[in-house]
């Protein structure tokens, strides 16, 4: 008697130790998933910088597991897609002139719409990478792609609309809380709408959310008599991502969208 109980003893423990192995068990299926989550590698040109922008990637690229590419200013220096097709639909058509291309977010875009687009960037890099994602989005053929710098080009170049997002000086630009027009490079915001006037008044520029509104609005007074002007909020997934100045008739052009 007193070794069935035993046995029943041990029959009791081992049935306890069970639902214990299987807690382990669990325990480790959850680790080994928490393993497999995505994570930005430096293969794709990202680095600790830039991560947060990673996880963004298909608001910057709807299509960016189809072989974007980008380097690291690339990265938060962008148009963020749903921006860049608001510029697009805005900008009216023709020829349009994107002075600081980068890896071709907003050139993509105005392609998209059957415009005819001039792409300049200074960085050799850059441009080839605006090729590779223009090709991804199979408008390649509606881009002038020109590794040159805006500033020397302006004077021989036509077009309907300029499309400024000239660089903010890298991700510590939103650690300033007044932005002023002189952060912008390589030139002041003043010199670069004045070098675009030369082409045509009709320019949009893409400006950092922290950006000195009444500055931007000075702007339409270089030009006699003053530009049509008009200030746009952009938002992304309920963040306010930029400023959009309209000047001309692309500031006209709002109207007609509603």
């Amino acid at each position: 008697m007193a070794v069935e109980e035993e046995e029943d003893g041990i029959h009791c423990s081992s049935s306890k130790r069970r639902p214990h192995n299987r807690k382990k068990r669990k325990l480790k299926k959850k680790r080994v998933k928490r393993r497999k989550m995505l994570k930005p590698s430096i293969s794709e040109g990202i680095s600790p910088l830039v991560s947060k922008y990673w996880h963004q990637r298909y608001n910057l690229f709807s299509r960016y597991d189809e072989g974007i590419k980008m380097d690291e200013e690339g990265w938060f220096s962008v148009t963020p897609e749903d921006v860049a097709m608001r510029h697009a639909e805005r900008s009216g058509g023709g020829t349009i002139i994107d002075g600081f291309a980068g890896v071709g977010g907003n050139a993509i875009q105005f392609a998209r719409m059957s415009y005819h687009v001039v792409a300049i960037d200074v960085d050799p890099q850059k441009v080839l990478m605006a090729f590779n994602n223009a090709k991804i989005y199979g408008v390649k053929d509606y881009i002038d792609f020109i590794v040159g710098d805006f500033f020397q080009l302006a004077p021989h170049l036509k077009g309907d609309v300029v499309f400024l997002s000239p660089p903010w000086g890298g991700p510590s630009y939103s650690t300033v809380e007044n932005f002023t027009l002189d952060f912008l490079k390589p030139k002041d915001g003043y010199s670069l709408l004045q070098v675009a006037q030369r082409i045509t008044p009709n320019i949009i520029m893409f400006l950092p959310r922290n950006v000195d509104l009444n500055q931007v609005e000075e702007l339409s007074w270089l030009s006699s008599p003053p530009l049509h002007f008009e200030v746009e909020e952009n938002y992304v997934d309920g963040y306010l991502k930029g400023i959009t100045a309209y000047f001309g008739d692309t500031a006209r052009r709002s109207h007609a969208l509603f």
